[in-house]
């Protein structure tokens, strides 16, 4: 491992720090929840529309039908008002369906209509068959629907009113819906609803609209802050938090009674309490009646916002039916015998999927061979199989181990890799093979790749839409970073033993799979690189770090390694701070594509990360800027955002963090870590980003012994989920 860079660099002053420095840790987890949340509105709801003379007589059939309903119902609302006009003996004042009955009774009665004409609904007219809709097309971006101008006026006088920024206008009405100013006006705490308003922000909103109304005590302030507690929670990964640590956080937020904050955010069902039985460590669960009475279990209280309780939930009960039922034979045990006996490292893995409908997969970068042996043998025995990941280009790299196009990071357009896609276009249907009549995805096999990414509500849309007797397959490695979203459900499957986990023996070649394997175990060892594949670059401060990340990318990988500026990707650990992703991204922008800025301050040939929901990111470039909007070329397809959504779901990417790079590799890595990024480091996160290189990693190192220190002492943030206990009803699998 050499200590210096690449090639000998001139030396230069190094730079002075920013006056102000961010919280880097603070500033990613944040951005993992925010960015690109407006991108989300909308997604997939293109409306396809079909025009020509085959479809004229198909129209018209259908408007004939809706006006004969029409003049249907209108009879009857005709005829409802007569009976009620005609007096009643009995049963005065009835109206709707009581009258409608009271009035046929007495039509039996007397004669005039037979019982069954009376009680018998008029039948509506039939209406043709609509022709099956084709399937939808890949939509790059599409504006959502904002709020009324109106709206947004009315907002923005009630924020003036309160001495809050006008600008925000447009995400409060978008928050909260078409009567947001009159919501504000009645509890103005609702403004924490908007991401990145602050408790102390939303006060002095609050007494400025309510003046001596306003106190600590408000129940108002109470539930918002509950809330906000719980989505900052849900930020950071968590699902639920338990109810001490909310109540403490509540106290040190000035609620004064925060039991009560609590129950009164139950009461009006802002969230869900849970109360999970918990087994000691090394007991395995009691699912049967036969403990005494007197015996106490402990629990914990746990509270949450409904969407992520569903979720867990829901995804619970999915697993369990992948397991519990039966996987589709498609081909004998003896062919599975045969395929698997041919698969080389992916025999054990072949033999348990064929008799299970869930199994985990384990390994480093080299196992990916593994999944894709396991798709060829299981479409040669005619299982339709597919696999998906969360990026285009985790998406081409694994194309080319299926024979794609060979060069692992070039990855291949939308629709053309047979049996590989993403998971947005999965589940959107942009990529994929579609669902059956029933909604269920068309396949019989799923294999998820970079598992660890996998969030708890996606990974409850995935399990919802596979068909019984299908198998799913997460296949990752578990030493990266967890999801960007809330949730760890490939850590909390592994620990739960339910299914059948297999691992990988297959290690990472060369210098750089020796170095980062050792990382993994908390060991970082010195490794022969003869080829400069590792190479320290020691810097003093921020400032010299951002000017040498500059000169490496730009010059020495370049000159040295040969790998141009455009295959090397920075990674640092946050947005903010004297060397974080914003920094970097002026500097390299500065250097390798200066230009005004004019669109958002974007140029043509920009690189860029292209948020189109929370804790998705495609990498790219900018193509032009019109009155469209920004045009990107994101892995080989077009994509267009609209004015208005650049700012919050587009950045320059020369630099990511490594949450970001996750489920991605670059020919070569630069890795940024300034001084004051030492509180910030952890295993996981060294893991994911020295693992993103394929050929070339250089360390830009200012944080000294801490480095060493994070990988071999601090493991991964604990993150409170309910999963587990949820998977706890399911009986233990021996691997």
């Amino acid at each position: 491992m050499s200590t210096e860079p690449p090639e000998t660099t001139e030396n230069t002053e190094p730079g002075t720090p920013g006056a102000a420095t961010e919280d880097a840790g603070a500033e990613a987890a944040a951005a993992a929840g925010s960015e690109g949340a407006d991108a989300a509105e909308g997604a997939g709801a293109e409306a396809t529309t079909k025009d020509g003379d085959g479809d004229t007589t198909a129209r018209l059939s259908e408007a004939e039908a809706e006006l004969a309903a029409q003049r249907v119902e209108r009879e009857r609302i005709e005829r409802r008002k007569a009976e009620k006009q005609r007096p009643v003996e009995s049963g005065t004042k009835l109206s709707g369906k009581a009258a409608d009955l009271l009035a046929a009774v007495r039509a039996v009665e007397s004669g005039a209509k037979p019982a069954a004409t009376v009680f018998s609904e008029p039948e509506p007219p039939r209406r043709p068959t609509p022709e099956p809709a084709p399937r939808p097309r890949p939509v790059a971006a599409e504006a959502p629907t904002g709020p009324a101008p109106e709206t947004v006026e009315s907002v923005r006088r009630t924020l003036a009113d309160g001495g809050a920024p006008e600008a925000l206008a447009p995400q409060v009405a978008a928050a909260l819906g078409e009567d947001a100013a009159g919501q504000l006006r009645a509890d103005p705490w609702q403004l924490l609803r908007v991401g990145g308003v602050r408790t102390e922000q939303a006060d002095g909103f609050a007494r400025a609209l309510l003046g001596a109304e306003c106190g600590p005590d408000d129940e108002r302030r109470g539930r918002a802050i509950t809330v906000w507690l719980l989505e900052q929670a849900a930020v950071a990964g968590h699902t639920a938090l338990e109810m001490p640590a909310l109540t403490a956080t509540l106290t040190q937020r000035g609620v004064p009674d925060a039991d009560t904050a609590v129950q009164n955010t139950l009461a009006e069902g802002e969230a869900l309490a849970f109360q999970d039985a918990l087994d000691e460590p090394g007991t395995p669960a009691r699912m049967d009646d036969e403990a005494e009475e007197d015996e106490e279990r402990p629990v914990r209280v746990l509270v949450g916002l409904e969407r992520y309780a569903l979720a867990e939930e829901s995804l619970a009960d999915g697993l369990a039916r992948l397991i519990n039922s039966a996987p589709k034979q498609d081909g004998s045990a003896e062919e599975w015998e045969r395929a698997a006996a041919d698969a080389g490292s992916a025999a054990d893995l072949i033999r348990a999927v064929a008799a299970h409908g869930l199994v985990l997969h384990t390994g480093g970068q080299a196992s990916l061979a593994e999944p894709a042996a396991l798709l060829h043998a299981a479409q040669a025995l005619g299982l339709r199989a597919w696999a998906a990941t969360h990026s285009p280009l985790a998406r081409g790299r694994f194309a080319a181990l299926l024979g794609g196009s060979g060069r692992p990071d070039d990855p291949a357009p939308t629709g053309s890799v047979p049996g590989v896609a993403t998971v947005a276009g999965l589940l959107s249907g942009a990529e994929g093979p579609g669902r059956d009549a029933e909604g269920a995805f068309d396949l019989d096999l799923l294999v998820l790749l970079d598992a660890p990414q996998l969030d708890v509500e996606t990974a409850a849309l995935l399990t919802e839409s596979l068909p019984d007797g299908a198998r799913l397959v997460l296949a990752g490695d578990p030493a990266v970073l967890w999801s960007a979203g809330p949730g760890r459900v490939f850590a909390d499957l592994l620990a739960a033993r339910i299914c059948p986990q297999i691992a990988s023996r297959r290690p990472d070649p060369g210098p750089l799979g020796e170095l980062v394997s050792g990382i993994g175990i908390g060991e970082l060892n010195q490794v022969e690189a003869p080829g400069k594949e590792v190479v320290i670059v020691p810097v003093r401060d921020a400032g010299e770090a951002v000017h040498r990340t500059v000169q490496l990318v730009a010059d020495s990988v370049p000159r040295a390694i040969g790998i141009p500026a455009e295959e090397t990707q920075v990674i640092t650990p946050g947005h903010g701070g004297a060397a974080g992703t914003r920094v970097l991204n002026a500097a390299l922008k500065e250097r390798l594509n200066p230009g005004p800025g004019r669109f958002g301050g974007f140029d043509p040939g920009d690189r860029v990360a292209y948020s189109p929901a929370p804790g998705r990111m495609v990498p790219g470039h900018v193509v032009k800027a019109d009155a469209e909007g920004l045009h990107l070329s994101c892995a080989g397809e077009a994509v267009v955002v609209p004015k208005e959504r650049v700012e919050q779901s587009v950045r320059h990417g020369w630099a990511l963090t490594a949450h970001q790079a996750a489920g991605a590799r670059w020919a070569a890595v630069v890795v940024v870590l300034p001084g004051d990024a030492a509180q910030t480091l952890n295993r996981p996160w060294i893991y994911t980003a020295f693992g993103r290189a394929d050929r070339h990693l250089s360390v830009v190192h200012g944080v000294e012994q801490a480095l060493p220190r994070a990988v071999a002492e601090v493991p991964a943030k604990p993150r409170t989920t309910r999963l587990p206990v949820l998977l706890g009803t399911q009986q233990p699998t021996p691997s």
